[in-house]
């Protein structure tokens, strides 16, 4: 079978590399599933540039979220064989391949309301945003949530998720494309970081209160503005740090305007309280089955243009969603 496969670190455009490897087979506890849509996310990238907190061993095929088939069981338990499937697989085997394996045990079910890219796209931004806005920040009716990045990826989830809950939503985006973007996916108010001054823009939506939520994907820059339009007693929600810049809070600036600041990994969850993982799975299956979120997909590409495809989402050049398709 075809997999992309990354044998040295480096820019994934120049390290992952279309080879012919074995198909794998589905040990104990594990699924055979024949990939329909791969999900691009960020960490990709970082696996690639040998950046990630998890690193696996060389070679390896990225891909970490996907919509698959299932083809065959190593055991007696787990969804049967042609059931569309959302899971992750475990590496070094990716989702970036013909076929891979996922934990039976991990694997949930397809929401019917959604095509084979949206629902490659529904888990991990989804899960980190359900999990951000309600079980870490206390997301409320009528409070106004600010959204980083918000056509991008992980922005565009929380956007969606957070008028769902019955938030004002200010997306900040880079650039008029994106601002387009931010406000297709129903953005109240859409500032422009390149042209806006983000702190005066949020203080004059919200009559100088300022953002009861902010929901923080970039840090850098975009968190040292956050803490200059948190309203009192709101919350900011650490994310990650797509602009490459790691923020250093001023614990005595949280102290004197009385915010919070909430780091978010999401995986910790997966780790620590399965269970819940799976209650977030229904919730938002719930949402997709209503129309109230639908992921933004706005390309699906072939196996063959993956390599360039985990570039540009890297380099922060695309909007919403982008799924490979072998």
């Amino acid at each position: 079978m075809k997999a992309w496969r990354v044998h040295t670190n480096g820019e994934p455009r120049d390290v992952m590399r279309l080879e012919e490897i074995p198909e794998p087979e589905a040990g104990p506890g594990e699924l055979l599933v024949r990939v329909r849509a791969a999900n691009i996310n960020y960490p990709d990238a970082l696996l690639c540039r040998g950046e990630y907190q998890v690193r696996p061993p060389l070679p390896f095929t990225p891909g970490v979220e996907l919509c698959g088939e299932v083809l065959a069981r190593g055991g007696d338990s787990g969804p049967e064989p042609g059931t569309r499937v959302l899971a992750q697989p475990t590496l070094p085997s990716g989702g970036f391949a013909e076929r891979t394996v996922v934990r039976a045990d991990s694997a949930l079910p397809v929401p019917e309301s959604l095509d084979d890219a949206e629902a490659a796209a529904l888990h991990i931004g989804y899960q980190t945003g359900w999990f951000g806005l309600h079980r870490r920040a206390r997301l409320q009716p009528g409070e106004t949530l600010l959204v980083h990045a918000a056509a991008g990826g992980v922005g565009s989830a929380a956007v969606q998720l957070g008028k769902a809950a019955g938030a004002t939503v200010i997306g900040v985006v880079g650039g008029t494309a994106k601002a387009e973007t931010a406000r297709a996916l129903g953005c109240d108010l859409v500032i422009d970081r390149r042209s806006d001054d983000i702190v005066a823009a949020v203080k004059d939506a919200t009559g100088g209160r300022g953002a009861d939520v902010v929901y923080d994907p970039v840090g850098g820059d975009a968190y040292a503005k956050s803490v200059k339009c948190v309203a009192f007693e709101g919350r900011i929600v650490v994310v990650g740090f797509a602009s490459g810049a790691v923020p250093t809070p001023g614990l005595n600036h949280a102290l004197i305007k009385n915010y919070s600041i909430l780091g978010l990994h999401w995986g910790l969850y997966a780790a620590k309280e399965p269970a819940a993982i799976r209650s977030c799975h229904e919730e938002l299956t719930k949402l997709a089955d209503s129309g109230a979120i639908k992921p933004l997909v706005s390309e699906r590409v072939g196996l063959e243009d993956a390599a360039d495809a985990v570039q540009r989402v890297f380099d922060g050049v695309t909007t919403g969603r982008v799924t490979v398709h072998p």
